[in-house]
């Protein structure tokens, strides 16, 4: 792995998808982020984890350098990950996905095996949002874009800590958030749904991540682990968001993990 990534484009008919390459010679490992993230919150896993490991993570669609698409659809993602094992040339990989990325992940697996040599779920549930709520209510009061950096912090009011170091400036000079709030609402109620037939679709060795203040209840955690062979359950003290509020924890989890492949 080399200390900088190397960021680098693939383009879909017009759209862009951007991923970084954390570079070396080590196995491949494909990290997908979360809903309102990006592919950088995976350096320091890749530094954790490198040279045997060459880490690379994408900006999923409509979020960090990546363009905006037309649709979050479940299957729209599962495309973006085909083509960028394809344009890697990768015939098999490791795939780690947090949140989102996690469910994108195992679904991705249920549809391609063969090219899934393991799995790590980090704070992915096999079913979620049943009772119809979305919690990212909150987005739909953010500006999108403001002429100021200043002024689309202000515009976010108590959300702005979360995102201020990762704005990004348009070239007419205004500043934009690095998603589309509306979008990213409706990418979270896409991905709701009862997804055990894909998360129990595959026997490759998979980890499973659950952080104790997590998404994932314990029962289903339980569940998840007993339903799917070749699955270990690792659990941490921490939030939904284990690569950032437990940073080591995570990495030496997901590193004991790859070392007993």
């Amino acid at each position: 792995m080399t200390d900088t990534a190397t960021r680098a484009t693939l383009d879909l008919d017009g759209r862009r998808l951007s991923y970084l390459d954390f570079g070396g010679t080590g196995r491949p490992l494909i990290a997908l982020h979360g809903h309102l993230s990006e592919g950088a919150t995976f350096a320091p896993l890749a530094r954790a984890l490198g040279p045997t490991w060459r880490l690379i993570a994408p900006d999923q669609r409509g979020q960090g350098e990546s363009d905006r698409a037309a649709d979050y659809s479940r299957e729209g993602y599962l495309a973006d990950t085909e083509a960028l094992f394809d344009h890697l040339g990768l015939n098999r990989a490791v795939l780690l996905g947090h949140s989102l990325g996690a469910i994108n992940a195992y679904q991705f697996a249920a549809r391609h095996p063969e090219r899934v040599s393991a799995l790590i779920n980090v704070e992915g549930a096999a079913a979620l949002g049943l009772d119809g709520s979305n919690p990212f209510g909150f987005l739909l009061s953010l500006p999108y874009e403001a002429p100021t950096r200043a002024a689309l912090i202000e515009g976010m009011g108590p959300a702005a800590p979360y995102f201020s170091d990762r704005l990004r400036q348009n070239p007419d000079g205004s500043w934009r958030l690095p998603f589309h709030p509306q979008e990213m609402y409706e990418s979270e109620n896409q991905v709701h749904g009862d997804h055990w037939d894909d998360w129990t679709a595959t026997t490759c060795p998979a980890l499973l991540l659950r952080g104790t203040k997590g998404v994932i209840a314990p029962e289903q955690a339980t569940a998840m682990t007993e339903r799917r062979p070749g699955t270990r359950l690792v659990e941490l003290d921490a939030d939904h968001t284990l690569p950032t509020s437990a940073p080591t924890g995570f990495a030496d989890a997901v590193r004991t993990f790859l070392t007993s492949l």
